[in-house]
Order: structure tokens, then C-alpha cells, then sequence
């Protein structure tokens, strides 16, 4: 495997070299304002690493920097990577996309929605159609997160032990059918909410495939792509290398204590929705097949054709999250972006009020990382620190324009 290091003179793809240093002066100043540990940024261009820079800290205390080898928590950046697993099987002809997911999942049989009432007592009516495998990979299922705090059947979940994780008995099955328990929020398609149906999805997969969510990622993707140093738990050799996790306190940061289990077992409940542990270098792995539309150094994962249409935004109507979805959290902004199966979409960078490319897609996670491609520009950019929540600072923004604005082709 290559290097994980710069590949290319930034101005051989249309970069001016001083712009992009500005990137490293800006998140450079959170770090010693106390407002950042450490953070890494990779910007690639038609497939060549053009900038890739880091500073700070993986840990403070224990003054160990942050490098190309750190172990990062992507929370929410294993969404993408479960949605193409999910259309891997659809392209086999395993399932279609409005195939009801109690085919495989008979707890999702007989759904009920959320009406009127309190989290202490409900009324519920009747799903006027089954939950699709499309709705889980649009995030309009109706299903939602416990540690939104926004709704009743939010606090329903809380209280079965659903918030930032799930009870530690639990395996995926079993979390999947407790969350059958409760109502869904709205009826299926009729708005988008951020929630925990690509960790459903997950469940979709293994019942499908016949294979653990963990098993079929590593083969199926991660062996074939070269994405060595990502999975579910890291060994105890590398844990020096997890980057530690952080939250806002006071002028600065204070290590983070409550959310998840020890990274260096493997967890009973393998979560598609936000699980995964790896280095910087492979999720660059993973956006160049995504760039490549579904190929990447002698391997194909999916058809180009399926990733363009991954890649669109499937909201009735080419809506907006913004009139479409549900004002409460989510890894994107909402205005003039619209979303397809597993990414958001930016429709209109206008109302985005930032600089961007109409198609650009992406993700991101809870402590702070995120990624996008842009295909119009061929480009893919990586930022990676571990900073809970996402919505502290505005990273992702600032970050987006500090990329475009160093192009000058």
C-alpha cells in the first residue's frame, strides 16, 4: 500500500499552495485556544492527495500528537459506508429498495405512529404503509434518536436504555426489535429525520447476507478497498493510537466520560450507524471509490450508475431538508441540501450561504469529523479530531470554504 502522504504539487490541480495553508493557520488557532485537542485534514483532487496536514494533540494529557497512523471514532461516517454495503446487495438482486423491511426484520410488522400524548402515555394509529429498505437509507422512516430530546418517543427510547448506545446486553438484533416498541415519530415517507435506521439497515444486511455486520464490512469492502486499520474495536496494541475523546468545558475541553464501551473489545451490538474505528487513510480509501463512482484501485464495489444515483437527492419532490425534515439535529445543514441514500446533498450552495459545488455529498460524525466528494470538481476532503458534539464549532463550514477558495483554475 502507497504512503499516506501528500501526492501531488497543490498547483499541478488547481490549488494555490499559500490558500490551502490557510486551512492549517485557522485550525491551528483552535488548538491553542484550547477549543480543539489535535485535528488532521487530508484535501485530495482527480484522485492525488494535494494537502494533508495535522497539529495538536490525539491525547493531551498524555502529550501524544496527532499523526497519520491515529485511530479515529468515525460515529455517524459509518452511515455511507453501511448504505453501500446495503446497495451492494440490492445490485445482486438480494432485495429492492421497497421491499418492506419486515421481510426481514418481523418486528417491523404492524408498526404504530406517534399521535398525540406524552412519553408516559400515547396514542398511536396504524402505519399506513410498511417501512421500506428505502425509507432506512433516506431517513425517513419515521424512526429517531434517543438523545435528541425533542419528543416524546425520543424519551421513550432514553428510557429503554437507548440513548447514546444501547443497554450492554443487547446485540443488534435484539436493540432493532426494542425499538420496535415504541411508535415511530411520523408515518414512513412522509418527513426525514435523522435516526438510528441505518443501524437497522445494518440488521437488514446481516439477515440478508447471513453473515455478522462486521463480517460482511470487512469482507465485502474493507480487505478489498485496503482499509486494514478499520472495524468495530481496535486491538489493545493499538490503543495508544485512539485519538481521545473531548467536550466543550469552560473556555476549553475536558475528556469526554459516558459514551460507549472500551474501544479495544469487540462490542456485542455492531452498530452501522456509527461504530466504526479507523485511521484518516482509510476513510480516503473509501471517498475515492466513492469519487471513482464505485471503483478504486483495481477494485469495484458498486456500478457507477448506482452511485450516481446514491449520490442524488431522493426527497419527494427534489425537496430540501429544510421544508422537508425535521428542524432538530443532523450532520448537515438544512438549507438548500436535500439527501440521498445514505449522504446529504447540496441542491443549491446559494441557500447553503457558503461555498460549495451543486452535487457536492457527504457526511459526518458526532465528534466533529467529516467528509465530502465533490464531483464536479474532483474533489474529496477528509477532517478528523474528537471534539463531542459536532455542532460546537463550525468546522465543517469554515473548512468547506477555506478549500474552494483556494482554487484558482
Amino acid at each position: 500500500m502507497n504512503a499516506f502522504d501528500v501526492e501531488v504539487e497543490a498547483g499541478e490541480v488547481g490549488f494555490d499552495a499559500g490558500r490551502l495553508t490557510r486551512i492549517d493557520r485557522l485550525f491551528q488557532r483552535y488548538v491553542d485556544d484550547g477549543r480543539l485537542p489535535g485535528w488532521l485534514a487530508v484535501v485530495s483532487r482527480a484522485g492525488r492527495i494535494a494537502h494533508l496536514s495535522s497539529y495538536g494533540w490525539r491525547d493531551v494529557a498524555a502529550q501524544r500528537p496527532v499523526d497519520t497512523d491515529t485511530l479515529w471514532r468515525w460515529y455517524s461516517m459509518t452511515k455511507p459506508i453501511t448504505s453501500v454495503a446495503a446497495m451492494m446487495l440490492y445490485e445482486e438482486g438480494v432485495f429492492q429498495l421497497t421491499d418492506p423491511v419486515s421481510r426481514f426484520i418481523p418486528s417491523f410488522a404492524d408498526l404504530r405512529v406517534f399521535d398525540a400524548g406524552s412519553d408516559l402515555k400515547q396514542v398511536t394509529v396504524p402505519v399506513a404503509q410498511p417501512v421500506t429498505i428505502w425509507h432506512l437509507l433516506t431517513h425517513t422512516s419515521g424512526l429517531t434518536y434517543g438523545f435528541m430530546r425533542a419528543h416524546p418517543v425520543d424519551a421513550m427510547l432514553r428510557a429503554r436504555g437507548f440513548e447514546w448506545g444501547q443497554p450492554p446486553e443487547y446485540d443488534l438484533a435484539r436493540a432493532v426489535d426494542a425499538w420496535t416498541e415504541v411508535p415511530l415519530l411520523f408515518q414512513p415517507g412522509a418527513e426525514w429525520n435523522y435516526s438510528l435506521a441505518t443501524d437497522v439497515l445494518g440488521r437488514v444486511i446481516e439477515v440478508a447476507s447471513g453473515q455478522r455486520l462486521d463480517e460482511f464490512l470487512r469482507n465485502r469492502i474493507f480487505e478489498p478497498l485496503g482499509m486494514t486499520g478499520t472495524g468495530f474495536h481496535i486491538a489493545a496494541d493499538d490503543a495508544d493510537r485512539l485519538a481521545a475523546l473531548y467536550v466543550p468545558s469552560g473556555a476549553g475541553i475536558a475528556p469526554a466520560s459516558g459514551f460507549g464501551t472500551d474501544p479495544t473489545k469487540a462490542p456485542r451490538c455492531l452498530s452501522g450507524g456509527g461504530g466504526l474505528i479507523g485511521p484518516a487513510r482509510d476513510y480516503h480509501r473509501f471517498t475515492q471509490m466513492l469519487l471513482g463512482r464505485g471503483g478504486y484501485d483495481g477494485v469495484r464495489l458498486l456500478g457507477s450508475r448506482t452511485v450516481d444515483f446514491m449520490t442524488r437527492n431522493q426527497l419527494p419532490g427534489g425537496a430540501w431538508l429544510e421544508s422537508f425534515g425535521r428542524r432538530l439535529f443532523a450532520e448537515t445543514p438544512f438549507e438548500g441540501t436535500g439527501f440521498g441514500l445514505g449522504f446529504s446533498v447540496i441542491e443549491d450552495p446559494v441557500a447553503l450561504h457558503g461555498l460549495a459545488s451543486k452535487g457536492e455529498y457527504g457526511w459526518g460524525g458526532a465528534a466533529s469529523t467529516a467528509f465530502w466528494v465533490d464531483p464536479a470538481q474532483e474533489i474529496t476532503v477528509l477532517f478528523f479530531t474528537q471534539l463531542l458534539p459536532s455542532s460546537t464549532y463550525p468546522l465543517r463550514a469554515q473548512l468547506r470554504g477555506l478549500v474552494q477558495q483556494a482554487l484558482v483554475d
